[in-house]
């Protein structure tokens, strides 16, 4: 008897079976330390197409309450932005409590210099960044795209941000996230967390500094904003649409998109997904902002 030998993606079209593995890899260099000496996860993660030059760039901040997460968590994200001729620079940064939330801004600040200084190396245009992230990194990414000290710290100019999404964040005004979690555990006769927002954050000054809110203004050259998050989440859409509001009344452009039947975890997972909304609203914004 003739044994028929088929390849594995033979065998998959014939069964109707897709196998992940079939997916050709996004090509990625991991662990570049972005700091000279690098301390402890001072490091990044760069996504580029094959022969890329002079592409645009992201930086991803990912999220876990600034005491976890890692630079790994990025989903669909290396993929559909390479697709779409970007290169994707995933960073991780220092965690609470080991050091103070300034000290996590700062991090995040000299990866994005280090992007700037070096991803054309890689392919990238350092004139070209977008800055993003989930959760904390939403925050993050907000307070660096409004706030330019931290950046221009870093030789990295707002004209060189051609957009910043953050996406679902509770802390862009941070005491007021903190006023309206104190009224709602009063209200329910819930205790106070023991290392909440209000520790986190440190001081009620630092509070104040480290909101993006507190620095937005029309004269500052703040780059274009989409503000994703979940529409029916009381916290995040009211973050939103408050940041927004200051945002646009300064004359930065700006979108408010509410993701529908979602959630803070799926929305950030399901980016790059074709037919999500909030994907759509992200490939509209970023065109958009290229064309400026």
């Amino acid at each position: 008897m003739k044994t028929l030998a088929l390849s594995f993606l033979q065998w998959s079209v014939i069964t109707g079976t897709m196998f992940a593995a079939e997916a050709t890899p996004v090509p990625v260099k991991k662990d570049i330390p972005y700091a000279d000496p690098p301390l402890e996860r001072q490091v990044l993660d760069v996504y580029a197409p094959a022969g890329a030059k002079d592409l645009p760039v992201v930086v991803w901040i990912h999220g876990g309450g600034w005491q976890t997460g890692d630079k790994s968590s990025v989903q669909e994200k290396p993929k559909a932005f390479v697709a779409k001729g970007f290169v994707f620079v995933s960073v991780n940064y220092r965690l609470l409590p080991q050091v103070a939330m300034g000290d996590i801004i700062r991090d995040v600040a000299k990866s994005v210099g280090w992007v700037h200084k070096h991803i054309a190396e890689h392919g990238g245009d350092p004139k070209r960044l977008f800055i993003m992230g989930h959760s904390a990194g939403a925050q993050l990414a907000a307070l660096l795209c409004a706030d330019e000290k931290y950046l221009k710290a870093e030789g990295v100019s707002f004209a060189d941000v051609k957009g910043c999404v953050p996406v679902d964040g509770d802390t862009y005004d941070v005491p007021e996230i903190i006023a309206v979690a104190a009224a709602r555990r009063k209200a329910e006769g819930k205790p106070d967390p023991k290392f909440g927002h209000r520790e986190k954050f440190g001081t009620p000054e630092q509070h104040v500094e480290y909101s993006a809110i507190t620095h937005v203004a029309g004269d500052r050259g703040i780059p274009p904003f989409l503000l994703l998050h979940v529409a029916d989440h009381p916290d995040v859409t009211a973050q939103a649409q408050r940041f927004g509001k200051a945002l646009k009344e300064a004359g930065v452009t700006t979108t408010v998109h509410g993701a529908a039947n979602t959630n803070h975890t799926n929305i950030n997972a399901n980016l790059g997904v074709a037919g999500d909304a909030s994907t759509r609203a992200l490939w509209d914004f970023v065109e958009a902002c290229l064309k400026r």
